[in-house]
């Protein structure tokens, strides 16, 4: 009996990156990239044609960050195994991450043996994560005792897609163009979501969006 092959996808808008962790990988027998993307909804388009079992995502991602395809490839396909690999160990960022799916997680500083053992314990479907962030999940869980709460909960998918296309500098029309939605539409999501968070100007959402890491600067 042959042993499984695990199928990967890897999302990351480096090409340089994507490379690497491919030769990374298709260097262990038990490993196949079935495809790269380097933006989010490319990713999730890809994922939904392929189903992978383990998909390799960066959190910073034009188009659909890393958070949201998270969201979206576990709703649609929740056997796919998810592993951040990011260069940000913020705290609220590696909780939403997690929260939103994903079961594993390695920073790029962190060694090559850090991802490929990472992926190891996703084709158990058990979690990984490195060393940084083990520490930095153990000063959340033990050291305080506050949740970590978002406001991004309040809106829908729908308004955090627009919210993080308008931050990116697109105006209504390339928005509906992106999403397949009326500019009238558009209009509407956009006015909600500020309505709910309280905001008076594109200038605030732009901030609000960096605040909240739905982008990432």
């Amino acid at each position: 009996m042959h042993p499984q092959i695990s199928r990967i996808l890897i999302v990351d808008d480096h090409p340089g990156l994507v490379h690497g962790v491919r030769a990374l990988l298709e260097a262990d027998a038990g490993f196949a990239v079935v495809a790269e993307a380097h933006d989010g909804r490319e990713a999730l388009k890809l994922a939904l044609e392929l189903a992978p079992d383990i998909a390799i995502i960066d959190y910073s991602l034009p188009s659909m960050n890393g958070l949201e395809l998270v969201r979206a490839i576990k709703s649609a396909l929740p056997d796919t195994e998810i592993l951040i690999y990011s260069m940000h160990d913020r705290e609220n960022i590696l909780i939403d991450s997690l929260r939103a799916g994903a079961r594993g997680y390695v920073l790029k500083s962190d060694s090559c043996a850090d991802l490929v053992n990472g992926v190891r314990a996703l084709t158990k479907h058990a979690p990984y994560f490195s060393v940084t962030i083990t520490e930095t999940l153990l000063r959340h869980y033990i050291g305080n005792d506050r949740t970590i709460g978002s406001s991004t909960g309040v809106l829908t998918a729908r308004e955090r897609e627009i919210i993080q296309l308008v931050a990116e500098g697109k105006h209504n029309k390339e928005v509906a163009s992106i999403l397949g939605i009326g500019a009238k539409t558009v209009e509407a999501h956009r006015a909600s979501a500020m309505q709910k968070l309280r905001l008076g100007s594109t200038a605030e959402l732009v901030l609000y969006a960096v605040r909240h890491n739905i982008v990432v600067p």
